[in-house]
């Protein structure tokens, strides 16, 4: 039987553990054997990476998920069957460096580590274009795209009707997901926000969803809030449940994302999914993720980013175009298209 085994540093619920549970399910519906080895664990059924060889045929091949630095990529690299390289992208050290000194070694060793593996890989999938190029500057000789394997239908999640009742007001709501992290640049989201509240809007609010990749940079924004005078218009909300999230999806009148580093960026989907306009820093694959979904910024000048979510928000004729774009956009990222796609680069690594 053919197998297609995946590898990854921790397998926990998130973006890239939804996507190898999405994979090996449609390795599954192929009839291949498959299993997901790793060294840490979180809340979904694997093993432990040093059991493979227990499971190991001279035919497997073995799907490596990149990660931060991990003892499994270089298990995966000393083993003589075929790798194919599953790029979701590493955070450039200097962005950390400055502020989370302790994860430099972590992400230095895990770019490493990809260079390692890349000129091995029989095939290299990048989650993006932006991602397809970095594979082929470690050295993949054989490179495709396909798109994380997600079920735009999961974002049809219960919502939090009470929160939802208690988040609506008259003021324009900003919103950003995802991870505190300086890669995402909070800061100048911030400092875009505030021009916003001093010219358009005196009475908006940002919300800001997500826990902390970084505690000295989520100590510094705060006090860079404080500093602006902003402490009653920023909410740090935190990490969410589902149905909470979805609330605040649709309690706000538009998605910022001024993020600087960027591998895919689901929460620009999850945002079109639920009507929600996307103003978004054209960096890293966030144009490929945005397309005509949304409008992409070439320049994050405070004044143009706050001028941008003025033009969505005072004009009803755009902000009901880019909603309807962004929902066409969807269908691009369908988890149909993208097993299909999937299936494709599966079975040129396999031929």
């Amino acid at each position: 039987m053919t197998a297609v085994h995946h590898f990854v540093a921790t397998y926990e619920p998130g973006a890239v553990g939804g996507h190898i549970a999405e994979m090996q399910k449609l390795c599954h519906d192929l009839g291949w054997e498959s299993e997901v080895f790793t060294e840490h664990l979180r809340g979904l059924p694997g093993h432990d990476y040093r059991d493979y060889p227990r499971h190991a045929k001279p035919d497997d091949l073995l799907v490596y998920h990149t990660a931060i630095g991990s003892p499994v990529s270089d298990f995966v690299a000393g083993r003589p069957e075929r790798i194919v390289v599953d790029h979701h992208n590493l955070t450039p050290v200097g962005f950390f460096a400055p502020w989370e000194p302790w994860m430099v070694h972590g992400l230095a060793w895990g770019i490493n580590q990809l260079r390692e593996l890349a000129p091995r890989a029989v095939l290299g999938i990048g989650d993006s274009s932006f991602n397809e190029g970095e594979l082929r500057e470690a050295g993949c000789k054989r490179t495709t795209v396909v798109p994380i394997l997600i079920d735009l239908e999961q974002f049809d999640r219960e919502i939090d009707t009470a929160l939802l009742d208690r988040l609506r007001r008259t003021g324009t709501t900003w919103l950003f997901v995802g991870r505190i992290a300086p890669n995402k640049c909070h800061h100048d989201l911030i400092k875009a926000f505030a021009v916003y509240r001093r010219v358009y809007d005196g009475d908006a609010l940002l919300r800001i969803v997500g826990g902390s990749a970084s505690d000295t940079y989520v100590e510094t924004l705060h006090e860079f809030v404080s500093a602006l005078q902003l402490d009653d218009a920023v909410d740090f909300v935190g990490s969410v449940s589902d149905a909470a999230l979805s609330a605040h999806y649709a309690a706000a009148d538009v998605y910022v994302c001024t993020s600087e580093h960027e591998g895919f960026c689901v929460p620009v989907l999850e945002a079109m999914h639920h009507g929600t306009p996307v103003v978004a820093f054209a960096a890293g694959a966030v144009p490929e993720t945005v397309g005509r979904g949304g409008i992409c910024l070439t320049s994050k000048d405070p004044g143009r980013v706050a001028a941008a979510v003025h033009r969505v928000r005072s004009d009803p004729a755009t902000r009901d175009a880019l909603v309807a774009a962004g929902r066409r956009h969807l269908a691009s990222f369908s988890l149909a298209e993208s097993r299909r796609r999937m299936t494709a680069a599966l079975e040129q690594a396999l031929a």
